[in-house]
């Protein structure tokens, strides 16, 4: 094993998105949406979570590059199932952020699910994947498969 030497590399203008998707009970959905969560405001722990992992990737990941953020983005929006998690992390520096925007993406879909699993044990985080990078040698790369079907939310 080995880091990847990246000195020889040109500092360039970086962008990597991923989401994660959380499924999870309409009630819990409704909880969040209006505040009622015991823990206190589920979307701004899970915004900051997200910030912070994006931070701190080469801590938990091995081999990763500590890398200078110059923004992270973590929104969470509705959908039929539950809630998506999507993260934009941009850099000027030697590699990508990719892995930061995945790390990100898990610490705040698992914030979500600390905050939330007195009420709902059975969420379910999937599809966490990358959806597009900029910037670097390999250019520009965005998902082009179809996004995975949505799920019709469980009753409860």
């Amino acid at each position: 094993m080995k880091m990847v030497d990246v000195g020889g590399k040109k500092k360039t203008g970086r962008v990597a998105v991923a989401v994660a998707r959380l499924r999870m009970l309409a009630a819990t959905l409704e909880r969040i949406q209006q505040g009622k969560v015991e823990k206190g405001d589920v979307l701004a722990a899970a915004r900051l979570a997200g910030i912070m992992a994006a931070k701190r990737t080469p801590d938990v990941v091995p081999l990763c590059h500590p890398i200078a953020l110059s923004g992270v983005e973590v929104t969470l929006a509705p959908f039929e199932a539950g809630l998506e998690v999507r993260v934009e992390v941009r850099t000027v520096d030697r590699t990508g952020v990719e892995m930061e925007a995945l790390t990100a993406a898990c610490a705040a879909a698992l914030t979500v699910y600390d905050m939330c699993k007195s009420v709902d044990r059975g969420m379910v985080i999937e599809n966490v994947q990358l959806e597009h990078k900029s910037g670097g040698r390999s250019g520009t790369w965005n998902r082009t498969e179809p996004k995975p079907p949505r799920r019709a939310a469980r009753k409860g």
